[in-house]
């Protein structure tokens, strides 16, 4: 198994990271504030201006430690790695069935069963440990809903049909996220989703937590040798990271979306930590920022039961486990991508 490595996150503007020996030092305002060696990270991921020296590139590349750069809102901007891994016969085979619609349809649909299960399972747990909240007849409604999609989706269907359902259940999550924030209502309202930009504080911390898996899968991926820009749910795009994309919507509910609410509902993160700029995009302030990367990382640590190879994992090992299932499946050791489902 895979050893969970850490992520550096840099977040101070006009920082600068440079090589020494085998380490990653980080400086700021002339000192240094952190010193890390390269083997205990698995990436870096830069927010704003932070600079680099080449030499600590070329220790990254060579380390296989992925950079990534984002704008200070969290909005990504590009990724750094070394050479690619893996089998070039894994790749050829993840092309083909990208091409072939049916096959695409097949991984695509057992990768929205797993995304609605795991979302409706946030409905019920919700409803479980607040059985009274004023929600929980939409709620409850939402749940059964979802259900009924998941039924649809046990049958085989085409790409565009597998993506209507996933935007059909999308749209019942979403309606009734708002009932699973039962604190700070005033300052964290949910009327809807809403992206580039985030219009508020919900989404705005959504659309961070949701930068941070894109990065962590996309990581993931490259680590078993599979393309991230190749999905089968995400057709082509260029600049997408398709199958990224793809392994994260199964992730999304247990991974980002439950910890935005623990973070809200236990008031780790406060309303005056959001700042609405002149364009009206909602962004987070350096310190809350921070504390939510803190509770990322804190979260990677937490054990969970895996379904498929039943014995605990870490969750930030989620990512790493499921791309080495899907290319298992992609080689033929498997005879169907079996997908995280959250129980």
């Amino acid at each position: 198994m895979r050893q969970l490595l850490n992520t550096l996150y840099v977040t101070s503007h006009g920082a600068y990271l440079a090589k020494d020996g085998e380490t990653i030092v980080v400086r700021h305002d002339g000192e240094t504030k952190l010193q890390v060696p390269v083997h205990t990270l698995g990436s870096v991921v830069c927010f704003g201006g932070v600079g680099f020296s080449p030499a600590v590139l070329g220790l990254c590349a060579d380390n296989g430690v992925a950079v990534s750069f984002l704008t200070e809102g969290g909005k990504f901007l590009a990724r750094m790695h070394g050479p690619v891994s893996g089998n070039v016969l894994l790749r050829r085979e993840q092309y083909r069935r990208a091409d072939d619609l049916a096959a695409a349809a097949e991984i695509a649909r057992v990768i929205v069963a797993a995304k609605v299960n795991n979302s409706r399972g946030v409905l019920l747990r919700a409803l479980r440990d607040h059985p009274d909240c004023a929600g929980a007849t939409d709620l409850s409604s939402a749940g059964e809903r979802l259900e009924r999609v998941l039924h649809r989706l046990e049958q085989t269907s085409p790409l565009d049909s597998v993506r209507g359902l996933e935007g059909e259940a999308a749209q019942i999550y979403f309606s009734v996220f708002d009932h699973l924030i039962v604190a700070q209502k005033d300052g964290f309202r949910f009327a809807g989703r809403n992206r580039r930009p985030p219009l508020d504080s919900v989404n705005a911390l959504l659309s961070f937590l949701y930068t941070l898996l894109r990065h962590d899968v996309a990581a993931a991926l490259e680590g078993v040798g599979l393309d991230p820009a190749v999905g089968f749910l995400h057709r082509d795009r260029p600049g997408r990271p398709g199958l990224a994309l793809d392994l994260m919507e199964e992730m999304r509910p247990i991974l980002a979306d439950r910890l935005a609410l623990s973070l809200i509902n236990r008031q780790q993160v406060k309303a005056d930590g959001f700042e609405v700029t002149e364009s009206g995009a909602v962004t987070m302030s350096d310190a809350t920022r921070k504390e939510v990367l803190v509770a990322y990382q804190k979260r990677k640590q937490e054990e969970i039961q895996h379904p498929f190879l039943e014995e605990k994992i870490e969750t930030g090992l989620i990512p790493h486990v499921q791309s080495l299932l899907l290319a298992r499946q992609l080689r033929g050791e498997l005879d169907a991508y079996p997908p995280m489902i959250w129980k």
